[in-house]
C-alpha cells in the first residue's frame, strides 16, 4: 500500500521574483525524498496559467509555449482537495494533493493571497497563514507592529506613492528633514531588492522614489544604518519555533541588492557569522519574539543590521524564504545541524501539524432555535 505524501510544490507565479522562485524550486523537489514523496510540480506562469507537468521548471524557465498543455487550477472547494484538469470537460483527472510546498517570492505567492487559496481548498500548506504572510509582506505594517512591540526598526517614512507626483518638493524635504541622507527608498511588497534604491542625495531620492512607485502604490523611506553588519537568522516552526546559529551576508555591492544575491556571485556568506554571544542570543531573542508578532508559523528568515558597537535593527521577515543552493534559510540550519532533506521534513511536518490543530476547531455555532427562518 502506498503511504507515501503527494507534495504539490508550487512555483513561478506572477511575480518579480518568478525567476529566483524557480531556481528554488528545482533545489526543493531535488532535495526532498523521494522514497517519502509523491511530487507533484505545478508551476504558475507569468501571466498566472496553471501547469502540472514533470518538466514545468524547465518549460518556465525557456519560456516555453505552452497552449496545447493541459491547465491545471487548485478548486477552493474543501471536498476537492485536488488540482484539476481544466482543458476541455470540467472536472477531469482530479489528483489529490496531500500537502502544498509554495515556493512561490513575493506578490500572489508570500503575501497571503495563495494561502487564502489553500484555506478555501483545505489542504495543508508549508509556512506561514494568511495573516502572517500578508503582515510579513508588506514592509510598512510590519514595521508598525514590530515598534508596537518594543522590537528595535530602522527610523523611516511611508506614503502613497500618488501622492508624490506634484508634491515632491514637500515629500522630500519631509524625507530630508526626518531621516537625512543616505536613504533607503523601498517598494514595501517586493523582496529579493527588487526595486530598493539607496538615496545620497535629493536627485537621487527622487529618482529611487519613482522606481519603487513602478512596483508598489506604496512607498517606504528607511534611515540608512551607518556601516552595519547584514545578518540572518532561521526560524521554524509553529507554536513552540526554534532559531538557528547567525550568519553574515557581506554584499558585493553597496548593499545587498538582486544583483549582488542572485547574479554577480561575488557576495560572501559567513556561517556561523563571527559575533559575541551576547549579541547572538539578543538577535535570536528578537527573531523569535518578531516570529511570534507577526504570527508567523512553518518557517521564516529574520534579517538584521547590526552596528559595530552592538546596536540592533530588525530589517525585514521573510515568511518563504529562498531555497536555491546559496540561499541563507537551508545553509544556516545545515550549520546548525540540520540537512536540507531533513529540514524539509520537518516543514511538512509543522504544515500537517498545524492543520490537524486547525481541524479540532468548530467552524459553525447552533443557535439555541431556528431564528434565521423565521
Amino acid at each position: 500500500m502506498n503511504t507515501k505524501l503527494k507534495i504539490g510544490v508550487l512555483f513561478g507565479g506572477r511575480s518579480a521574483e518568478h525567476e529566483v522562485s524557480l531556481v528554488s524550486a528545482a533545489s526543493v523537489i531535488n532535495a526532498l525524498d523521494k522514497s517519502k514523496y509523491d511530487i507533484v510540480p505545478i508551476g504558475i506562469t507569468k501571466d498566472g496559467r496553471w501547469l502540472s507537468t514533470v518538466n514545468a521548471i524547465q518549460l518556465l524557465k525557456d519560456h516555453a509555449p505552452i497552449e496545447q498543455l493541459p491547465e491545471h487550477v487548485l478548486l477552493p472547494d474543501p471536498r476537492k482537495q485536488s488540482l484539476i484538469n481544466v482543458s476541455g470537460a470540467f472536472p477531469q483527472n482530479a489528483q489529490k494533493i496531500d500537502v502544498i510546498f509554495p515556493v512561490i517570492h513575493g506578490t500572489f505567492g508570500e503575501d497571503g493571497t495563495i494561502q487564502g487559496l489553500f484555506e478555501l481548498a483545505d489542504i495543508p500548506y508549508v509556512g506561514a497563514g494568511v495573516l502572517g504572510s500578508a503582515v510579513g509582506m508588506d514592509k510598512v505594517i510590519a514595521k508598525q507592529l514590530l515598534e508596537n512591540a518594543g522590537i528595535p526598526v530602522a527610523p523611516g517614512i511611508s506614503f502613497l506613492y500618488s501622492q508624490f507626483p506634484g508634491n515632491e518638493k514637500e515629500y522630500v524635504t519631509r524625507i530630508e528633514r526626518k531621516l537625512k541622507y543616505p536613504c533607503f527608498v523601498k517598494p514595501p511588497n517586493q523582496g529579493s531588492s527588487v526595486g530598493i534604491s539607496k538615496a545620497h542625495n535629493k536627485k537621487e531620492l527622487t529618482a529611487a522614489i519613482h522606481l519603487a512607485g513602478q512596483y508598489d502604490r506604496k512607498i517606504l523611506v528607511e534611515k540608512a544604518v551607518k556601516n552595519p553588519r547584514e545578518i540572518e537568522i532561521s526560524v521554524m516552526g509553529n507554536d513552540e519555533p526554534v532559531v538557528s546559529l547567525p550568519g553574515e551576508i557581506v554584499p558585493s555591492n553597496e548593499f545587498y541588492d538582486y544583483d549582488a544575491k542572485y547574479v554577480d556571485g561575488k557576495s560572501a556568506a559567513h556561517i556561523p557569522a563571527n559575533l559575541p554571544k551576547p549579541i547572538i542570543k539578543k538577535l535570536q531573542a528578537c527573531a523569535l519574539k518578531a516570529y511570534s508578532v507577526l504570527d508567523c508559523s512553518g518557517m521564516a528568515r529574520v534579517d538584521f543590521l547590526v552596528q559595530r558597537n552592538g546596536t540592533i535593527f530588525l530589517n525585514e521577515i521573510n515568511t518563504i524564504p529562498g531555497f536555491t543552493s546559496i540561499s541563507m534559510y537551508p545553509k544556516l540550519w545545515e550549520a546548525s545541524g540540520i540537512s536540507y532533506s531533513e529540514l524539509l521534513d520537518r516543514l511538512i511536518g509543522f504544515a500537517v501539524e498545524r492543520y490537524a490543530a486547525k481541524k479540532k476547531l468548530k467552524t459553525f455555532y447552533t443557535p439555541k432555535s431556528d431564528w434565521y427562518k423565521e
